[in-house]
C-alpha cells in the first residue's frame, strides 16, 4: 500500500507501529437529506445560543413555520431552492452518507491509530482514544441527523461522505497502541510523513 508521498506503509519506521487491514462492512442504503430527520422545532432551535443570529430572520420571514420540526422546515426550504437551510448546517451537513462498521471482534475494543486508504493510497490518518468500535461504528460510520448541524460533528460528516463516495475502493488499516501517551506524537509524525489528502483538506476547515 502506497502513501501520498510514494512510500509503502511497511516502509514507515515509527518504533513498533504496525498496521493491519480490517474489513469495513457497508449497508446498502445511501442516506440523503439526513438533516431532515431532526425533530426539534425551528422555534426551539433559534433560541439556542448557536443559532440566535438567525432568530430575527426566521421569525420575520417564516413565522408560520416556527412550530415545525427543524428538519422538515429545512428540507422544505431546500426543495424550494431557498439557501437559508444551509445556514443551519455545518460545511458537510448536506452530503450523501452511508452506514458502515467493523465486525471483527478482535479489533472492536482496541485503541490506537487508523488509516483510510483509497485503493493503494492512504488518504486519512487519525487516532482513536475510544475503542475502534466506537470510533468507526458509532462515529464516522453512523451519521445522526444532529451531526449535520452547526453544533454537530462536521469531521464525521465529511469523512463519511468521502468514504461513501469511494466505498468500492475503500480500505481501513488499524494499529493498536498499548501506551496511549504516544498517540498524539505518532499521529502527528505519521501525518507529516504521509501528507494524506483528506487530512490536508480538513485542516482549518471544520
Amino acid at each position: 500500500m502506497k502513501t501520498a508521498s510514494g512510500m509503502s506503509l511497511d516502509e514507515i519506521q515509527l518504533g513498533d507501529l504496525e498496521f493491519r487491514r480490517v474489513r469495513l462492512i457497508f449497508d446498502t442504503e445511501i442516506q440523503a437529506n439526513r438533516f431532515a430527520l431532526l425533530k426539534k422545532t425551528l422555534g426551539e432551535t433559534v433560541c439556542a445560543p448557536r443559532y440566535q443570529s438567525l432568530a430575527a430572520l426566521i421569525r420575520a420571514r417564516y413565522p408560520e413555520s416556527i412550530e415545525k420540526p427543524l428538519g422538515t422546515f429545512l428540507l422544505e426550504r431546500k426543495q424550494a431552492g431557498d439557501g437559508v437551510y444551509k445556514r443551519f448546517l455545518n460545511r458537510y451537513g448536506d452530503e450523501t452518507y452511508s452506514r458502515f462498521y467493523l465486525r471483527d471482534a478482535e479489533w472492536l475494543g482496541r485503541k490506537g491509530l487508523y488509516c483510510y486508504a483509497l485503493g493503494e493510497t492512504i488518504v486519512y490518518i487519525g487516532q482513536s482514544r475510544d475503542s475502534f468500535g466506537k470510533r468507526i461504528n458509532q462515529g464516522y460510520g453512523n451519521i445522526s441527523p444532529k451531526n449535520c448541524y452547526l453544533d454537530g460533528q462536521a469531521t464525521n460528516c465529511h469523512i463519511n461522505s468521502l468514504v461513501t463516495r469511494h466505498r468500492a475502493e475503500m480500505r481501513l488499516f488499524l494499529s493498536e497502541l498499548k501506551d496511549l501517551s504516544r498517540m498524539d506524537d505518532l499521529e502527528k509524525r505519521l501525518i507529516q510523513m504521509v501528507q494524506p489528502v483528506w487530512n490536508i483538506s480538513l485542516k482549518g476547515r471544520v
